[in-house]
C-alpha cells in the first residue's frame, strides 16, 4: 500500500465517523445503521445496549427518540490504524443532551472502533461507546426550535 492510499483510507475513516454523529444527529437511523457492515455490532454498556447486525441497531436507534428529547455528538479526530482492508482506532466525542423524563447530561467519551473496506467504502465492524466522563447537573439552557420550524 502506497502513502497515498493510506491517506485516502484515513480520510474516508474519518469521514465515515463523522457522517456517524451527523446521521444521530439528525435522527436518520437507517443511513446511521447503513454505516455498519451487515454483521457489525453496536456495544454501549453504560447504556446498556450491545446490538448485532444493521437490522438490530437500526430497531434500537429507532427508539432513542421515545427515551431522548435532544442529543448534540461532537466527534473529535482520534487514531486509525491501517491492516490493508481492516483498521481500528479511536474516535472523541463529546454529547449534551436530555431525557424526556427532564434529565440532563453532558459526558466525554471514547468510541474504540474497528473498520473494514467494503464495495461501498469504509464501514464499522463494531464500535464500542465508553463514557470516560458524566456530568448529570441539570443543564441551564434549553434546546433552540426556530430551525425545527423552517
Amino acid at each position: 500500500m502506497n502513502d497515498f492510499q493510506a491517506i485516502a483510507d484515513r480520510v474516508e475513516i474519518e469521514a465515515l465517523r463523522g457522517e456517524y454523529s451527523d446521521a444521530g444527529m439528525m435522527r436518520d437511523y437507517d443511513r446511521m445503521a447503513s454505516l455498519f457492515t451487515e454483521d457489525g455490532t453496536l456495544r454501549m454498556p453504560d447504556v446498556p445496549a450491545d446490538l448485532s447486525g444493521r437490522d438490530e441497531i437500526r430497531a434500537w436507534l429507532e427508539q432513542v427518540p421515545r427515551h431522548v428529547d435532544y442529543l448534540v455528538q461532537t466527534t473529535h479526530p482520534g487514531s486509525v490504524l491501517l491492516f490493508g482492508d481492516t483498521a481500528s482506532g479511536r474516535a472523541y466525542l463529546q454529547e449534551l443532551g436530555r431525557t424526556r423524563d427532564g434529565r440532563s447530561f453532558v459526558n466525554y467519551a471514547i468510541y474504540h472502533d474497528h473498520y473494514r473496506r467494503t464495495e461501498d467504502g469504509w464501514k464499522f465492524t463494531e464500535r464500542v461507546y465508553e463514557i470516560r466522563y458524566l456530568d448529570t447537573t441539570p443543564l441551564p439552557g434549553s434546546p433552540h426550535t426556530a430551525w425545527n420550524s423552517r
